[in-house]
């Protein structure tokens, strides 16, 4: 299953609609960014990442002061 696969199956179920999910990737391509947003991820962070970056994208999704 990749990730856009489990994040379809994940919103299909009722107990995880209200989920927040953060797609990790090292697809830069604004397309695929897309599709990750399409299939129902919240955020999308690109490899590699820093410290600063995933507590930017926690914040955005309310997890975290950015």
């Amino acid at each position: 299953m990749t990730g856009f696969e489990l994040v379809h199956e994940l919103r299909a179920k009722p107990s995880f609609k209200g989920m927040a999910i953060l797609m990790v990737s090292t697809e830069t391509e604004s397309a695929q960014v897309q599709r990750a947003i399409a299939a129902g991820a919240n955020e999308y962070l690109l490899k590699p990442f820093t410290p600063e970056t995933v507590r930017e994208k926690l914040a955005v999704l309310g997890f975290a002061k950015a």
